[in-house]
């Protein structure tokens, strides 16, 4: 089956399932642990083992591999039979399942056979998840060269991110990479109490959100760095994003300090341990400068601290990452933001697309 908008050639056909959509349950029988390193798009995680178990079963395997199994079918049937009764309550007998575990071995088969038993119709996935973190892989090898992207580049606090937002609220396709990875770029971007996903579920995500895209128009997207925190960009959209059209933003430096103090509420209230954060930079910018942005700190002068560190650093960062990553720029569209507002930026979000 096709999804809308999606070549034929990055579809879960390749790994001999259907459509996720089409399946009224995607049951992921791996431990807890594993299933949130990462999982299949919609998969809901119905473990065969916990993760004490199974550990215990891997431990206990190494030296009597018939009690690990024993042992291991024990706590199987009694974690299925748990869960197996408000599971079929919910579905009816013409419902399609889709079962997988690592490799697509006796995990997957111990769902799945109860689940027939029963008479439901169930798809196993061949190779398991193993398979699925292949075509994962392979997939963001080439559908992001299928695409066609427009690039929203500007030095840092010019309302990319919030242009972005207008622009999916006019209708148009976008591309939020920072929302995907949990985390807005460079040394300040990580997000209190939220942390990051794992590579390969941010892999995965990514990998959902490209194929729902119709590849007939344009999707727009942040410039950004190879890595947002943690995580790297696939080198295929990387690439691609830097031969695509790009949109130069840039705002007043009182519009970019308003918004860092809105976006950033966590380092306005803690301006010392911002610049605590920014301590790496030393070798870039200078033992003065950082003092300077020390002094500011302290003094709690944080809309010259958010002024200084961005004319000082972020700005020639940003020129310098432009003209090696989107060279001959000068002679693309230029958007001149006035305000960081949302009417403003519904304003310009419009102006893009006239």
């Amino acid at each position: 089956m096709r999804t809308a908008g999606v070549d034929e050639t990055v579809s879960p056909q390749q790994i001999g399932v259907r459509e996720f959509t089409d399946y009224a349950l995607i049951v992921d029988a791996r431990s807890p642990r594993e299933y949130a390193e990462d999982h299949l798009p919609l998969a809901v995680n119905l473990p065969v083992v916990n993760d004490a178990q199974y550990a215990e079963v891997g431990t206990r395997h190494k030296s009597d591999k018939h009690g690990a199994y024993l042992v291991g079918v024990e706590y199987s049937l009694r974690n299925i039979a748990d869960q197996i009764k408000p599971l079929i309550s919910k579905y009816g007998q013409d419902d399609r399942f889709l079962v997988y575990c690592f490799r697509g071995g006796k995990r997957s088969r111990l769902w799945a056979d109860n689940l027939r038993t029963i008479g439901f119709q169930v798809d196993v996935l061949a190779g398991g998840w193993k398979r699925y973190r292949q075509w994962v892989r392979e997939s963001l090898e080439t559908l992001p060269t299928q695409l066609r992207y427009r690039v929203l580049a500007g030095p840092t606090g010019c309302g990319k991110t919030r242009l972005l937002a207008a622009l999916s609220d006019a209708g148009e396709q976008t591309l939020d990479l920072e929302a995907l990875a949990v985390h807005r770029g460079s040394l300040l971007g990580e997000l209190p109490g939220a942390p990051q996903p794992s590579q390969k579920s941010f892999d995965s995500a990514l990998l959902q959100k490209l194929r729902g895209f119709d590849p007939d128009r344009p999707i727009w997207i942040e410039a950004e760095s190879k890595k947002i925190g943690n995580l790297q960009i696939p080198a295929s959209l990387f690439e691609h994003m830097h031969r695509s059209e790009v949109v130069q933003l840039s705002a007043p430096m009182t519009e970019r300090v308003r918004l860092w103090r809105d976006d950033y509420p966590h380092l306005a209230a803690d301006p010392v341990g911002m610049v605590d954060k920014l301590m790496p930079l030393k070798p870039l910018v200078g033992g003065e400068v950082l003092s300077t942005w020390r002094r500011l700190a302290e003094q709690t002068a944080v809309d010259a601290l958010f002024e200084s560190v961005m004319s000082s650093h972020y700005d020639p960062c940003y020129e310098r990452s432009t003209r090696r990553n989107y060279p001959g720029t000068q002679a693309q569209r230029a958007l001149v933001l006035k305000g960081l507002d949302s009417s403003s930026l519904r304003e310009a979000a419009l102006s893009l697309l006239g």
